[in-house]
């Protein structure tokens, strides 16, 4: 059966798209804690970087709403953050975005962003459009209020967004203990935010 939604996701055919991890986007989460929201997207950029995986960082009105979070800006210093000029909620409505994940050639987008709702919600919609096959970082993400949240997911869900977490996406790119990453990823990844397996 020739179903591409059963490839496991691969440094070689995946791209991450994080939208939006900005101070003042931050503050206007209410659906849950911040800190492990930012934990998660932070630990799914540091196995990228370690382990070589396009990414794409997204900003809106920098001016406003802050620059993108340097705990992940700095993770890829070769990456110019693109702060979209068009006023959309949806990410890959920006030419500049959407030419950035194409050009990677790969067809697996992973998306994650706040708020869940909006901007995460309708730029994985785009994604499907196009069709790609697309993956929410569910737990990297957040919105005003619980509701918010949980229906965006919902939307999302029913669309055809796979639902994925960092610790899944981490494991598949990494694909088993024999990678030559292991140690980093311990060290970095795992380590710092999975107790038991940075053991």
């Amino acid at each position: 059966m020739n179903n591409s939604k059963l490839d496991l996701l691969t440094p070689a055919n995946s791209v991450l798209l994080l939208v939006d991890y900005q101070p003042a986007m931050f503050k206007g989460v209410g659906s849950g804690n911040r800190t492990i929201i930012k934990n998660c997207a932070v630990a799914t950029a540091k196995a990228a970087s370690i382990l070589g995986v396009p990414t794409v960082l997204t900003s809106i009105y920098p001016e406003g709403n802050g620059e993108f979070i340097k705990e992940i800006s700095d993770l890829f210093p070769k990456i110019k953050v693109i702060a979209r000029k068009l006023p959309s909620f949806d990410a890959l409505e920006e030419e500049a975005v959407w030419k950035a994940v194409k050009a990677t050639g790969h067809n697996k987008l992973i998306v994650s962003g706040l708020w869940t709702s909006m901007c995460f919600a309708f730029t994985t919609l785009h994604g499907l459009r196009e069709g790609m096959d697309v993956y929410g970082l569910m737990d990297a993400a957040g919105d005003a209020t619980v509701d918010a949240h949980n229906y965006g997911i919902k939307r999302m869900l029913q669309a055809g967004v796979i639902p994925t977490t960092w610790e899944t996406i981490t494991s598949e790119w990494m694909h088993d203990w024999n990678n030559l990453k292991v140690p980093e990823l311990k060290k970095e990844v795992y380590g710092k935010y999975d107790v038991m397996l940075g053991i």
